[in-house]
């Protein structure tokens, strides 16, 4: 299995990569933003994506999109193929992902928007800490993106203050609180806010 900084020679694999986004979000019955080949073309392109593969077979990817001019960055569209699932590669794709957008964004903020309890706990892992949307990018064109999630009217109803998705962030400029403190993941504490936001919301859908 390699892990790589994705180019546009991957670019064969773009569509199924979408079906696979696609077919993961109806799965779960939870939102995931649609995307098409050639949006992920571009990203591979670019150099802001990574790509799992097992020989020539595709086994999982994530990309870059950056926000604000830069100044927030998100890891986006984490997939991992059917057949290697529950063999920890989200995990090492994640931390491959996060890495090169350190890199390539040194000073940008690292945000993530999701309802997926294994996401948490990698994200609490890597040094993200639990926010409100306030803190996120402001920049509509990310928000806009959420058009496609079946949650959006929650997102919409709230004034876009907060969903089913719980906000996270990973601040450069804290990085060396975040080395020393021991960031512990509680599954009971995250699946329990999961809950309270879905009986918040969910609810009032049903009336």
């Amino acid at each position: 299995m390699k892990i790589v900084i994705a180019d546009k020679s991957h670019s064969i694999y773009a569509e199924l990569i979408c079906e696979t986004i696609a077919e993961a979000a109806q799965v779960r019955g939870t939102g995931i933003a649609k995307r098409q080949p050639e949006y992920i073309i571009t990203k591979m392109e670019n150099g802001n994506a990574v790509i799992a593969l097992e020989d020539d077979k595709f086994a999982g990817f994530c990309y870059i999109e950056a926000w604000g001019h830069g100044k927030f960055v998100a890891n986006s569209g984490l997939i991992v193929h059917p057949d290697f699932r529950n063999q920890g590669l989200a995990k090492q794709i994640k931390q491959v992902i996060f890495e090169h957008s350190r890199t390539k964004f040194p000073d940008s903020k690292i945000f993530s928007i999701t309802t997926g309890l294994a996401v948490m706990k990698m994200n609490s892992e890597l040094g993200y800490k639990p926010v409100t949307f306030s803190e996120l990018t402001d920049d509509q064109s990310f928000w806009k993106g959420c058009q496609t999630c079946k949650n959006f009217d929650v997102l919409t109803r709230t004034e876009q203050k907060m969903c089913l998705c719980t906000g996270m962030l990973y601040d450069p400029l804290k990085k060396e609180a975040a080395k020393t403190h021991n960031h512990k993941y509680d599954k009971k504490v995250w699946t329990r806010l999961k809950l309270i936001k879905q009986n918040m919301f969910l609810k009032k859908d049903k009336k």
